[in-house]
């Protein structure tokens, strides 16, 4: 929190004035749709708590490729957003503040939850979202299962995964995708990773990945079929060209999972999932889950960090006022694993 003598800018939701001295909070926004470049640090008045509502001094912002697609623009009609506003979907840090109705208990606990206005140093929260994190984790931990963590479980529970069952990822060094090489690993899936570049393929091989195959080389999916004989199952978290590629590894009677839209929707033909017996699930098609139900996978996600038995990639770290080069790194692919803004 900071305080300026500096005319700035406040919003009121209807408009734009000045102020003078204002005591305020540093916060990321977006006044127009377009590239990394419009992401600006700006001064802005601090959150206060409602009934039911907790403040929370965020620690680390949880960055995901979402950002990017609704910061240029992409994806009004399933995530409206009017500028300017502040982009970020949540992340880790300590309860400041609680509102009416709200159990004074959680002053100064250390928490994560989902909530729109993530690139900022305080957050407002329902109560009922936030989950506390265990005390052998760090918040920087916490933040990268925010969203990558409780996707990797939602997606694991998506479908049966029997023992020996040969299971694609493709997308797989990324946030989600590395977690999900681990839980299915962990489950006695035999895990093929698609991913860019030997540095990426690596970290796969690290994680768990029996067979890693670099997408962006020709011939990767018949290297996929001689090797396993038929994919059963296969993870899109990518989309677009690399999710209809990945959609055609898969054996009759296999089961295809898409999540990813970094490069668009998959958008699969239903004709050819039902020649081939191809059942087809396009969680993105669904929406986001429940509160409750978050707030479970997050639980359970920070449960089995805090045991070992998983653990985020932490890719890059970057501070608030950085959040263009965070954007970049990912635009350009260059992130490997979780991408975070200390805050």
């Amino acid at each position: 929190m900071i305080s300026t003598k500096l005319e700035l800018l406040r919003w009121d939701a209807t408009s734009w004035f000045e102020v003078g001295d204002v005591v305020g909070m540093r916060a990321i926004r977006v006044h127009e749709f377009g590239g990394p470049e419009v992401l600006r640090e700006e001064v802005v008045p601090d959150p206060v708590a409602g009934p039911g509502q907790v403040v929370v001094g965020l620690e680390v912002a949880d960055v995901i490729f979402l950002d990017t697609l609704l910061r240029s623009g992409w994806g009004g009609e399933y995530f409206p957003l009017t500028p300017p506003y502040v982009p970020g979907g949540g992340g880790a840090g300590r309860v400041l503040a609680t509102g009416e109705d709200v159990d004074p208990a959680w002053l100064g606990r250390r928490v994560i939850a989902r909530g729109a206005g993530g690139y900022a140093e305080q957050i407002v929260f329902p109560a009922e979202d936030i989950v506390p994190i265990p005390d052998t984790l760090s918040s920087s931990v916490a933040a990268a299962m925010l969203h990558d963590g409780a996707t990797a479980l939602l997606l694991s529970r998506r479908t049966e995964i029997k023992k020996g069952d040969w299971v694609l990822i493709a997308a797989a060094a990324g946030g989600a995708g590395s977690l999900l090489v681990q839980l299915l690993h962990d489950a006695g899936a035999r895990v093929i990773a698609a991913a860019r570049g030997e540095r990426k393929l690596a970290l796969t091989r690290e994680l768990g990945a029996e067979l890693a195959v670099d997408y962006s080389l020709d011939g990767w999916q018949q290297q996929v079929r001689e090797a396993t004989g038929g994919i059963d199952l296969a993870f899109d978290g990518a989309g677009g060209p690399l999710g209809r590629a990945t959609f055609e590894v898969v054996s009759a009677g296999g089961r295809f999972v898409t999540y990813g839209s970094s490069d668009g929707l998959a958008d699969i033909d239903p004709e050819e999932a039902a020649r081939r017996q191809v059942h087809v699930d396009n969680v993105l098609a669904e929406g986001a889950p429940e509160p409750a139900v978050v707030r479970e996978l997050l639980t359970e996600a920070l449960s089995l960090a805090a045991q070992g038995r998983i653990r985020p990639v932490i890719g890059a770290t970057y501070p608030l006022a950085e959040a263009e080069k965070a954007h970049r790194s990912l635009e350009e692919r260059a992130t490997l694993g979780k991408s975070l803004l200390v805050v």
